[in-house]
């Protein structure tokens, strides 16, 4: 009797994943020290376990491919075959190919792929005949010469069956973005919006959510459920930018139920450090759907509510045994708070072991010889955060090695080491996450970066001669600006700084660019512990209560109207012999009926290296909230970041400082 081995998968997939991860690891660090011996037994081990676990699944590709593997780290642990570029080259392309087929497993449940190319080049290597190993890795490598399929199980047909008795349309769609589009997740947002208009994609190669991710080369295929025509999807596709050519086919539905694999092309083998991000496993853990952690923090952030809401009663009913019961919920919630919090945090690791692959792609491509290190990597993160920060850091690295490094020649003619190097690192500091991309190239030339902007029409002549440095280079983060003159694979055609920010900045954090000329650049990205719960300033304006956080706040001071003076039609006062511009918060959001009395209080806010004041009725003090979300239909609004409902029951806005101005 044949065992059931599904009920294991999840297991297997995630071991997998973390398998890979190590093995991508330690061959970048045997590349770098071909005597590595401990680096090169632990990539054995690695291959060996997860030819078993593959075995023992019934994934026989999977498995067959690892044995060959093993069969060369064999006898390159034995010291018969040497450890050179083309024996590492030919390992990484194995793994991109065993990552491509767990993906495969993970969406549809089969892990059938031809490797027959691949294991030719691992005989041949084994057999010493580098050569030959060469010629057919040549041919492999040759774009669109890949296999991948879609796989249609009973549900899927029954689904299409259902369409098109009720006259939809089917189509098998193919995407293929241009070379140099950097943000490749974006035309894919857009290419599903456009054909979801009036229809539903069912299926797409890769996964949506490796879509969302940018995890993919420069093609994707979708299968489409739709009212339109083939006219209707070519003009609406055809009008977003960066594709290069669009393929629509319509599927006849009776030739599918006979025939249930429709054979596609994707060029290339996706690179596995776009997609490793599982972390090595150290310690005995429990794995845990995130679902169910998000459903932990949403009942705890509704006891952290209505704990909120029994001190109220408490103290307006003075009940003395209950503000004692009161107490103790106080404490057990904070202590539940805080292990839900401390469960739901993930080291930023699991960002960071995805680039060490990526850089020395990157650097081979561009010729340039890059040191890439990492530090702080236990630094932990809220997985809210991890699952978002990852792109960013992505264009951030690209743009220190295309940018911001020199090539050898000029470094040597600087007088700098021949090596870059490339500083990855994150660190703790009070109740926030700093992380920073830091190269020792050239550095930002704010001539350059004016001269293009004036070019690009972001600004005129009249206002780069009064730029300082400092705004020079907050121009970079401007939509569409770029200083790339040849647009290529890795430079964007100015999809780039501004996304970074935009994404940062719906993280909740911020971005800074330090710059010496001649030295290197530094980009820090700050971010909060969690997005959950958090301590802010409740503040009244208007008979309305307002929620600060507490992250943005730097002071509360109060004032009279004779301390408010005019400059430049701006109100400001002196604050410890700085000069603070001041904002009514009544007029920023738009209410009328803010008191204008003689004394007034002002909350001090921080925008990245500028203070603001803020200028309320009263300050009512500081609270522990839970941010709820406004909604699809309110989200996005500038100023507001969410929502809370108080202790009254009442539902109170919370201000996002960062977008407010």
């Amino acid at each position: 009797m044949k065992m059931d081995m599904s009920q294991y998968l999840d297991v297997f997939l995630e071991e997998s994943k973390e398998h890979l991860g190590s093995l991508n690891q330690r061959l970048i660090e045997l590349e770098k020290d071909p005597g590595n011996i401990e680096a090169l037994n632990e990539i054995f081990r690695a291959a060996h376990t997860l030819k078993g676990m593959s075995s023992t699944m019934g994934f026989d590709d999977l498995a067959d491919l690892t044995h060959h593997m093993e069969n060369v780290l064999s006898d390159l642990k034995e010291g018969i075959l040497p450890v050179n570029s083309a024996v590492i080259d030919i390992i990484f392309q194995c793994f991109d190919r065993l990552q491509m087929i767990i993906d495969q497993i993970e969406v549809n449940g089969s892990g059938t792929m031809d490797n027959s190319e691949l294991i030719s080049i691992l005989e041949n290597i084994k057999a010493g005949d580098f050569e030959a190993a060469a010629t057919i890795e040549q041919e492999i490598s040759t774009p669109g010469t890949y296999q991948e399929s879609f796989t249609f199980n009973e549900y899927d047909i029954t689904v299409l069956k259902e369409a098109v008795s009720q006259n939809y349309n089917i189509y098998n769609i193919k995407v293929v973005i241009e070379q140099n589009c950097l943000m490749k997740s974006v035309r894919a947002f857009m290419v599903f919006k456009a054909v979801e208009e009036d229809g539903e994609v069912i299926k797409s190669l890769p996964s949506a959510q490796d879509l969302d991710e940018g995890k993919f080369d420069n093609d994707f295929e979708i299968i489409l459920i739709s009212t339109a025509t083939v006219d209707d999807l070519e003009k609406r596709l055809g009008n977003i930018s960066e594709i290069n050519t669009i393929h629509i086919q319509e599927i006849n539905i009776n030739e599918l139920s006979s025939k249930p694999v429709i054979t596609n092309k994707v060029n290339n083998i996706m690179s596995s450090s776009d997609t490793m991000d599982s972390p090595r496993k150290v310690k005995q853990t429990v794995r845990v759907d995130i679902d169910r952690l998000d459903n932990l923090m949403n009942l705890v952030g509704e006891l952290v509510m209505h704990k909120g809401r029994l001190e109220q009663i408490g103290s307006s009913n003075k009940i003395g045994e209950l503000n004692e019961t009161i107490e103790q919920i106080d404490r057990i919630s904070t202590d539940l708070q805080a292990v839900v919090m401390k469960v739901r945090m993930v080291p930023i690791e699991q960002v960071f072991n995805r680039f060490p692959r990526m850089v020395r792609d990157l650097a081979r491509d561009l010729d340039k010889e890059v040191e890439f290190l990492i530090e702080g990597k236990e630094t932990e993160l809220d997985r809210t955060v991890i699952d978002e920060i990852g792109d960013p850091l992505v264009h951030l690295l690209r743009n220190a090695i295309d940018h911001g490094l020199e090539t050898s020649q000029e470094r040597l003619k600087k007088g700098k080491p021949q090596q870059g190097t490339v500083i990855l690192r994150a660190r703790h500091e009070g109740n926030n996450v700093f992380i920073e991309v830091d190269d020792d190239g050239g550095g930002i030339d704010t001539e350059q970066v004016i001269a293009r902007a004036v070019e690009k029409g972001i600004i005129t002549d009249r206002d780069a001669e009064q730029l300082s440095r400092e705004e020079a280079i907050e121009l970079l983060f401007d939509s569409g600006f770029s200083t790339a003159r040849n647009v290529t694979d890795i430079s964007g055609r100015g999809v780039g700084l501004d996304v970074v920010k935009t994404k940062i900045e719906s993280l909740s954090g911020e971005i800074f660019v330090d710059s010496k000329p001649g030295q290197g650049t530094r980009f820090t990205i700050k971010l909060p512990l969690t997005l959950a719960i958090i301590q802010a300033l409740m503040v009244s304006v208007c008979d309305e209560i307002y929620a600060i956080p507490l992250s943005s706040v730097d002071e509360t001071t109060m004032i009279t109207a004779s301390d408010i003076k005019m400059v430049q039609n701006q109100e400001v006062i002196m604050l410890r012999g700085s000069v603070l511009p001041l904002y009514r918060l009544g007029e920023l959001l738009l209410i009328s009926g803010q008191s204008d009395t003689d004394e007034m209080y002002v909350v001090v806010v921080r925008k990245a290296e500028k203070q603001i004041g803020l200028v309320v009725d009263s300050l009512i003090g500081q609270q522990e909230i839970v941010i709820k979300s406004l909604g699809r239909l309110l989200g996005g609004i500038p100023g507001l970041a969410g929502a809370i409902v108080a202790g009254d029951g009442h539902v109170r806005l919370i201000l996002d400082i960062i977008t407010l101005f």
